[in-house]
């Protein structure tokens, strides 16, 4: 196993174009939902047991062997606002170049070829760990982390949060992304069973309508 490769995968210097996307937190900002590491940490916990936890799940399944045009389907079904779908896919294009160009594999290929406008993001993720020897946990916590790094690391910029502070909360959040992790990969050894209708199907209505409004706006810093 190279586990080494979970910290490249992870790392937000990893071409797959994530730091142009807040994760909903621009428009939360600018509501005034998060105004300083408190209310940044609420977010990304409701983030992360949400949107994180479908992403987890997601991934998880990918990276174990899971037909990824199904997944890709699931995906679809569990990201209702357009918005967020086509952010998903876009996302999931650019981590394809990345993952096809890092770890090249047929099933990444083959993907690429059946999704030429991009597949959802966590499903390419899942698929990108599977090729480099990671298994479905790294995939999930490659997920959930995301799902919270994103939105901190943004914060930093929209409101000149202070570094250390941001950083904190991501450490302060470790516990539940290690359970996120866990419950990703427990709904994932119960798709023989039960179908991918296993997976977390968990809806933050919130986050829909502010991506909804936010890819309206004329002016923005981040793409979503």
């Amino acid at each position: 196993m190279n586990r080494a490769a979970l910290f490249v995968l992870a790392d937000g210097r990893f071409p797959a174009g994530g730091h142009a996307h807040s994760g909903g937190a621009e428009p939360a900002v600018a509501a005034g939902r998060i105004t300083d590491a408190a209310s940044l940490e609420r977010f990304c916990r409701g983030r992360l047991h949400t949107a994180g936890l479908v992403a987890a799940g997601l991934a998880a399944a990918a990276a174990d062997g899971h037909d990824p045009l199904a997944l890709d389907a699931a995906a679809d079904a569990r990201t209702p606002a357009p918005a967020l779908r086509t952010t998903a896919r876009k996302l999931g294009r650019q981590m394809m170049r990345a993952a096809r160009a890092t770890w090249p594999s047929a099933a990444l290929d083959d993907l690429a070829a059946a999704r030429p406008h991009g597949a959802h993001q966590p499903v390419v993720l899942g698929l990108a760990a599977r090729a480099a020897g990671l298994t479905p946990l790294d995939a999930a916590h490659a997920a959930a982390y995301e799902a919270v790094s994103g939105p901190a690391t943004a914060v930093v910029r929209l409101l000149s949060l202070d570094p250390f502070d941001a950083t904190a909360v991501l450490a302060r959040l470790a516990p539940d992304q290690d359970r996120t992790a866990a419950a990703a990969v427990a709904a994932t050894r119960r798709i023989p069973a039960e179908g991918l209708d296993a997976l977390p199907a968990a809806s933050a209505p919130l986050l829909d309508i502010t991506a909804e409004q936010h890819a309206a706006w004329p002016v923005r810093l981040f793409a979503s």
